[in-house]
């Protein structure tokens, strides 16, 4: 066990969670206030756990379903599942949290917390979310604040805090400026910066606002080695089974074929891994036709289709003057998808597969690999939750890259 441990705050399903246990950090505890999410992230935990000791054999039967989640864990009691807390951090309870956090740190033996790491929810400061009524009053606003207070309790070495780029402007960027001087007054340097998840290594652009808070001495920004991934949406998808709408398994099933050589370099499928969580929702016949329509214009002429090009028979929504682009494939021929968010786990119609004969949404799983999540990634809970949680995460090709330049950072490679 190392000297010192991590924090993590509004954890959601571990995404960048598991950039940080990818360069041997441990963690002291894992706030999150959703169910399937903490329970996401405690299984993806086990795995590492396993994999450390060198016995995976448990979790891979868990992953054919051979056993049940409550039989995995029931093999391995010396796992300390206490460590996940399943809570919505308030203002009325944080304190609370700290105090249990804290007696965790003594009871493992931990020296100190070294680093806090988190986002809060980011509904409150999305441009879309902005839109809305009541929300310039919502509480979201002000999560930073609880964030704050674990940072002036524990006094880390270091912290990342994650959120939408929406979060600069929000109420006239008075949020981000007040986190900001309340930091830099916890004696912290900054690095400020919205970064593209796409130059880590993930087929998406994605991007981010990246807070990073540390100690030491250092001149300028801190610079992270840039690298793309090196294929095409196609290559990422072309070893799975193709679907017609409602086809497919969320449990094991066998892949359509080897993984194209991006694939495998980039880590998301590795020798072993088992397919999970694909299978295609169900679409009527009007949907079909307009994703097949989306995909011939760009397939033919590279562009968007706008929703105001359907003929009359095929719409169904009112408004023809915003939200054009409200049907949109996934270009095959990119290196990188558009932006995968929560949304998609109300419908598919922003990602849109793009095998025109298949014409459907993504499953769960080619989601999950647009977020650069690994095959051996369970998401627990409904198909819905598991959709919400990948379009919440940040992406852990993303993380694993911020994770291992502050861990460089920390150990003076400056």
């Amino acid at each position: 066990m190392s000297e010192t441990a991590l924090i993590d705050l509004f954890a959601g399903a571990g995404g960048l969670t598991e950039g940080f246990l990818r360069n041997d950090y441990e963690f002291v505890s894992h706030v999150e206030m959703d169910l399937n999410a903490i329970r996401t992230l405690e299984t993806r935990c086990l795995y590492h756990y396993l994999k450390r000791d060198g016995n995976s054999d448990d979790y891979s039967a868990y992953l054919m379903n051979e056993i049940s989640r409550d039989e995995l864990f029931e093999e391995h009691p010396e796992f300390n599942r206490d460590l996940y807390m399943n809570l919505e951090l308030t203002e009325g309870n944080k304190n609370c949290v700290i105090e249990h956090i804290k007696s965790k740190v003594e009871v493992l033996g931990f020296e100190s917390v070294e680093g806090i790491i988190g986002g809060p929810p980011c509904q409150a400061y999305s441009y879309a979310g902005r839109a809305r009524k009541n929300m310039a009053n919502d509480r979201r606003n002000y999560l930073y604040l609880i964030y704050l207070s674990f940072l002036k309790e524990f006094q880390p070495e270091f912290f990342v805090f994650e959120n939408v780029p929406g979060m600069i402007s929000a109420k006239e960027g008075l949020i981000l400026s007040d986190f900001q001087e309340k930091v830099i007054n916890l004696g912290y340097n900054l690095d400020v910066k919205i970064r593209d998840a796409s130059d880590f290594g993930v087929p998406q652009r994605r991007k981010r606002l990246i807070v990073i808070g540390h100690r030491l001495e250092m001149d300028g920004e801190i610079n992270f080695e840039k690298y793309r991934y090196r294929g095409t949406v196609w290559d990422l998808l072309s070893d799975l089974p193709p679907l017609e709408p409602g086809e497919g398994y969320d449990g094991p099933q066998r892949y359509a074929g080897k993984p194209a050589q991006p694939l495998k370099e980039s880590g998301i499928r590795t020798d072993g891994d088992v397919l999970l969580h694909h299978q295609a929702r169900n679409h009527n016949s009007r949907d079909r036709e307009i994703y097949r329509r989306v995909i011939e214009a760009w397939e033919s002429e590279r562009r968007r289709l706008k929703y105001t090009e359907l003929p009359p028979e095929l719409r169904t929504h009112r408004n023809t003057s915003s939200f054009l682009d409200r049907y949109k494939v996934v270009a095959g021929d990119l290196p990188f998808s558009h932006t995968l968010v929560a949304h998609i786990s109300k419908d598919g119609h922003y990602y849109i597969h793009p095998d025109r004969k298949q014409a459907r949404s993504l499953t769960v799983r080619e989601a999950a690999r647009i977020q650069s999540f690994p095959d051996s990634y369970i998401f627990e809970g409904s198909r819905t939750s598991k959709y919400q949680q990948i379009g919440n995460a940040v992406p852990p090709l993303m993380s694993e890259g911020i994770a291992r330049r502050i861990r460089e950072i920390l150990r003076g490679g400056l």
